[in-house]
């Protein structure tokens, strides 16, 4: 298959995986070669072994790293450092992707950057939405209680319960009038985990602190 009719046939498509080849009328093995000659050249970008995008300069659409963080490992949703950057919660603009999974703990280097992913246990798989980006292609993102729950579990040894202040100098908290702190602790109740459970009320302390 020719380059060009390649690219007309996904163009549409926010990623495409290889396994999706075979509808093409072409033998697989063939296309995929195909595929690796086009990569070296350019024409197509691998998000991660078996799923790519066209270049930008023949792709229709370009997938958010939102969508692309669900895409590249499933199950998981954005959380964490880089979804408090999304909700404004902390001032720092933060560049890799962060997400849990009740997989593995795991990450990807590619073109659009680090997507990291960090294990929670399924009982704890809670606590997110499900939104669109600017192309309109869905996502699933914590919660602004769930992303600092998650954040908070995944770093108990750097957080001691009876030092509320470490939130605003090591981590300059902001905007926490967004959060709901009863939602906040019944979300920490999810791990059993009673050093996160103390955590979380020294944070719910601090956020009445700066309230007040």
């Amino acid at each position: 298959m020719k380059y060009l009719d390649f690219k007309n046939k996904v163009k549409d498509f926010p990623v495409f995986s290889s396994s999706q080849l075979s509808a093409f009328g072409e033998k697989e093995a063939v296309l995929r070669n195909q595929l690796s000659y086009w990569k070296k050249k350019g024409l197509v970008l691998e998000i991660k072994k078996g799923l790519y995008v066209l270049n930008e300069h023949d792709r229709k659409v370009t997938p958010s790293r939102y969508f692309l963080a669900n895409q590249i490992y499933a199950p998981s949703y954005v959380s964490t450092e880089f979804a408090m950057g999304y909700y404004d919660l902390i001032p720092e603009r933060v560049v890799d992707v962060t997400s849990v999974t009740t997989r593995k703990t795991n990450r990807f280097q590619n073109p659009f950057g680090l997507f990291i992913y960090q294990h929670i246990g399924i009982s704890c798989f809670d606590g997110y939405r499900e939104t669109k980006d600017e192309n309109n292609l869905s996502y699933m993102i914590a919660m602004p209680e769930k992303a600092i729950v998650d954040f908070l579990y995944l770093n108990l040894g750097r957080f001691t319960f009876n030092r509320p202040e470490i939130f605003e100098l090591s981590y300059r908290f902001q905007n926490l009038d967004l959060i709901d702190s009863e939602y906040l602790l019944n979300l920490a109740t999810l791990f059993h985990c009673k050093k996160l459970v103390s955590v979380v009320k020294a944070f719910i302390e601090f956020i009445n602190t700066q309230k007040g």
